[in-house]
């Protein structure tokens, strides 16, 4: 797995590990044990969920069961809460009949029996304001702040820009 990592002063150093925990519990190590909270131990993770090779989640204290997690908003900073943050406590989200969850970051947001749907909380409230479909074919985005999703970004053709959107 690559994964990069910034010293602080603006630079930054590419990294590549084999994967040595297993942070979603499925028998399959998924993550590498690091020390990114700067407390002297490696019981913090990045991890690659999505099986690309990249690391698209950091994890701080990921034993615990009120580990913080964060994903890269695409930018390759870890700006982006996966659960709410401080807390370890799951995103509060809705799903597209307006009932009220908390989980995350994967979750059955599409209603379609699988849990494959990533939960993302941009503005750090704890209350999901974007979803992405695993095979990050479908988006939906929450637009005034109310917790529920407004609008669905559809990427038909698979080049990671949206071709269709739709209110909902």
């Amino acid at each position: 797995m690559d994964y990069c990592l910034g010293a602080g002063d603006g630079t930054a150093s590419m990294w590549t590990a084999a994967p040595d925990v297993d942070i979603d519990g499925d028998g399959v190590l998924d993550g590498v044990g690091v020390d990114l909270d700067d407390d002297g131990l490696s019981d913090d993770a990045l991890v690659d969920l999505d099986d690309d090779g990249l690391a698209d989640h950091a994890v701080l204290d990921f034993a615990d069961p009120a580990a913080a997690w964060f994903t890269d908003d695409g930018s390759g900073s870890w700006a982006l809460a996966a659960a709410a943050p401080g807390t370890g406590s799951p995103l509060r989200w809705y799903s597209l009949d307006g009932v009220e969850h908390s989980g995350g970051p994967l979750v059955d947001f599409d209603a379609d029996g699988v849990a494959h749907d990533r939960l993302l909380d941009s503005d750090g409230d704890g209350l999901a304001d974007r979803v992405i479909a695993e095979d990050k074919s479908v988006g939906y985005v929450d637009v005034d702040g109310d917790g529920r999703m407004d609008l669905k970004l559809v990427d038909a053709d698979g080049d990671g820009a949206a071709d269709d959107a739709a209110a909902l």
